[in-house]
């Protein structure tokens, strides 16, 4: 019995089998694997590209010139426009564009009806205004003759009246006749006197009222005398003459067509010279001044320019800029001809230098692409540029001397972390 009580006894089974120690082990293995690359692995994204279809430049250092390249347009230095001055249509045109002229010479002739009709009307009333004055005038003579015959009347009644009342106060005191008839006498006489300086001052004062009237008709009459000749001026000026010497560059006018006032119907080129004209934009507007310097080629012939005058008007975003040659200007330039010209903003300076490249208009500037040659990875890079010109840009933080970057577009990387270079 012993002995088969001795056979029943349990045995206990262990917990950490092999089996579990190595299925254990795998799991924690893997799990820090999987810990091991959220932390520590690279997640940024990566695009492969062609190294054949990227452009990669390297960060150098160098003297750094900032200018803008610009396109200038060769003009005379002095240019006389052409305006109407009196509106009309085209009737005759004795020069054409190109020919050259003296000063006094007919270039066209407009007519303009209602402007002879003005003259005609204006004529009128001038010959109107002419015969109220020459009426005013011998009214003013047959007054002064009334006037001056009614005072020598008034002046011989009142010697008469005078005398009798005289000669009545004698009678009066010898007593020969009453003293009724003394003051008839005298009353006759006083009431004379006193017409008489009546007379007087109506005479004086409508003597100045018609000299008056007289001023004021002369002054008309001269007023209109002058607005007419300035309207004939106006019909003379209806042929357009050259004020100077020089070259019909430019005329707009065709027999027929209606030009305005003040519409410009040519210019006349002084041929002493040439200057050019830019145009800038104007982001550059507070940093171009007159003297500045510019540089440009023509036949194969460097030569120097400097801003003459500036126009603050902006049109398009661009503003204009005349420019003058240092010296004479080159042989065989003609107006029209267009220049390469490089306009200087500034002196020269030693910069860490990248090339311009179209990688500007997707990062504006503010990150590049910085090769890694030992991974074969070009790298995304936070960077900081200042000034620019046509072919470099001044880079003031993020790359050293010796990176290399790619230049060219990034418009078709997306927005991954890193090119993988192949």
């Amino acid at each position: 019995m012993s002995d088969i009580s001795g056979m029943d006894r349990r045995v206990e089974r262990k917990f950490w089998t092999i089996r579990k120690i190595v299925y254990s082990s795998v799991g924690t293995l893997a799990g820090i694997m999987i810990f091991y690359n959220l932390i520590f692995w690279d997640h940024s994204s990566r695009l492969n590209v062609d190294t054949e279809r990227i452009s990669i430049s390297d960060v150098t250092v160098g003297e750094f010139q900032e200018f803008i390249p610009e396109t200038g347009t060769v003009i005379p230095l002095r240019t006389i426009f052409l305006d109407a001055t009196e509106g009309g249509q085209v009737d005759s045109v004795f020069v054409e564009a190109g020919s050259y002229v003296n000063k006094g010479d007919p270039i066209l002739r407009l007519a303009n009806t209602n402007l002879l009709l003005d003259i005609m009307f204006r004529e009128a009333e001038l010959f109107q205004q002419s015969n109220n004055l020459r009426n005013t005038h011998l009214a003013m003579q047959q007054n002064r003759l009334r006037m001056t015959e009614q005072l020598l009347d008034l002046r011989y009644q009142l010697s008469q009246k005078k005398r009798t009342y005289e000669d009545s106060r004698a009678l009066l005191k010898k007593e020969l006749i009453s003293v009724r008839i003394f003051d008839e006498a005298k009353e006759a006489f006083e009431y004379y006197t006193a017409k008489l300086e009546l007379t007087a001052e109506n005479a004086r004062q409508d003597s100045v009222f018609r000299e008056t009237q007289v001023d004021q008709l002369e002054e008309g009459l001269n007023r209109m005398e002058a607005n007419l000749d300035m309207v004939k001026k106006n019909l003379d000026n209806l042929t357009l003459r050259a004020p100077i010497d020089g070259q019909l560059t430019s005329l707009n006018a065709e027999i027929g067509q209606t030009k305005n006032r003040g519409e410009q119907l040519g210019r006349i080129d002084i041929p002493v010279g040439f200057k050019a004209r830019v145009q800038v934009d104007q982001h550059y507007l507070s940093r171009v001044q007159v003297g500045q310097k510019a540089t440009s080629t023509f036949d194969d012939e460097d030569i120097e320019l400097l801003v003459e005058k500036i126009y603050p008007e902006v049109v398009n975003s661009r503003f204009e800029v005349d420019m003058q040659f240092v010296g004479s200007a080159p042989k065989g330039m003609r107006r029209g001809q267009t220049l390469r010209i490089r306009l200087d903003l500034g002196g020269s300076s030693e910069a860490i230098l990248l090339k311009r490249g179209a990688f500007w208009q997707s990062t504006g500037g503010q990150w590049v692409y910085v090769v890694d040659e030992k991974d074969n990875l070009a790298k995304k890079r936070e960077i900081r540029l200042g000034r620019s010109n046509s072919i470099y840009y001044e880079v003031l933080e993020g790359l050293n001397i010796g990176d290399k970057v790619v230049t060219s577009s990034y418009e078709t990387f997306g927005d991954v972390d890193q090119l993988v270079l192949k």
